[in-house]
């Protein structure tokens, strides 16, 4: 039997008053002068036995162990441990669809559009302890990172491995937005939304349109909030690499389909944003949690072990051992 003294408590401590008269009586017993003991028929040829005192001393403090577990027993100890339970369908479930094609390299943010989006996206992870997230990336195929969960630590490690080589070159926005709707579709979240951030126009011919998606989402009762990432004008951009397979960085144009994300977002109900710096991107996460408020509530579950049962099996050895003692006491002395 442990305790974790951290989670432990009694049922009823009141009980434990009982010690409070008990022990004062137990010192009064014991410093009587007269002691009360076995009456023997004769103790003239009787020497003094270690092995009898011994016995007559363990008779003696039965009596006090009977009691205090007698006594802790009604008190009833008990160990804790606290889980929590939540109503899933009173939280929100959040999909991030990130484009991950390789312009998110580019310089306009700092130290590049990529690794600013990773550093706020698990800031506003952070923020929303109640909510399911999940992850999906694209470029020129689309492909789930994480499905909504509650283990907000695996979104985090995923934005943190964010890689632009990782999948097929190009955008497809309407696949990066179809993959989050088809996972959030079946959601029973009081609320459902996605975060669909991207940086360039779909350059993926035979790829899901955007308007199906938009549609679709708007169908399964999804609303989409759209960021487009990148300056106005121009910015230094992977173009092509070198002789060693390193990235070569030059000024290009920043091109954001800024009509289809106005579109998915009002055809969902929900906002397009535009991100030309770090500070930008951070108020627009800002917005989007304020904007999005759960009230899911979360309720606290106790898990009782029960160890009263354990003092009165202890108080049954005591009974047991001390009718032994005596009964073989009085057979020896007969």
């Amino acid at each position: 039997m442990t305790f974790d003294f951290l989670n432990f408590e009694f049922y009823s401590p009141w009980f434990l008053l009982l010690f409070a008269v008990f022990i004062p009586l137990m010192i009064l017993d014991s410093r009587k002068k007269k002691r009360s003991g076995i009456t023997v028929p004769s103790t003239q040829n009787m020497t003094e036995n270690n092995s009898i005192l011994f016995v007559l001393f363990i008779l003696k403090i039965s009596k006090y162990i009977l009691l205090s577990t007698l006594i802790i027993a009604m008190a009833r100890p008990r160990s804790f441990t606290i889980s929590q339970d939540q109503d899933d369908s009173k939280g929100i479930d959040i999909m991030l669809s990130v484009d991950v094609s390789l312009s998110m390299l580019a310089k306009d943010l700092e130290p590049d559009r990529l690794t600013a989006l990773k550093d706020i996206a698990k800031k506003f992870v952070a923020q929303r302890p109640g909510d399911r997230i999940g992850l999906v990336t694209y470029s020129g195929e689309a492909f789930t990172k994480v499905p909504v969960t509650s283990d907000h630590a695996v979104v985090i490690d995923e934005l943190d491995q964010l890689n632009p080589l990782e999948l097929q070159p190009g955008t497809a926005i309407g696949e990066g937005l179809s993959v989050a709707v088809t996972h959030l579709r079946n959601s029973k979240a009081k609320s459902k939304i996605i975060i669909l951030m991207t940086d360039g126009v779909n350059t993926i011919e035979n790829a899901m349109p955007t308007q199906v998606g938009a549609e679709l989402a708007r169908s399964s009762g999804i609303k989409v909030y759209s960021i487009g990432i990148g300056t106005n004008g121009y910015a230094l951009m992977p173009t092509q690499t070198d002789i060693f397979g390193d990235l070569v960085f030059t000024e290009a144009e920043v091109k954001i389909d800024e009509p289809v994300l106005r579109e998915i977002a009002q055809t969902t109900g929900g906002k397009y944003f535009r991100a030309t710096s770090n500070e930008s991107l951070q108020e627009i996460y800002d917005e989007i949690n304020q904007l999005e408020k759960s009230d899911l509530k979360t309720t606290k579950l106790y898990n009782y072990k029960e160890y009263f049962r354990t003092f009165l099996w202890i108080a049954l050895f005591v009974v047991l051992f001390d009718a032994m003692l005596r009964w073989v006491f009085y057979k020896f002395l007969s």
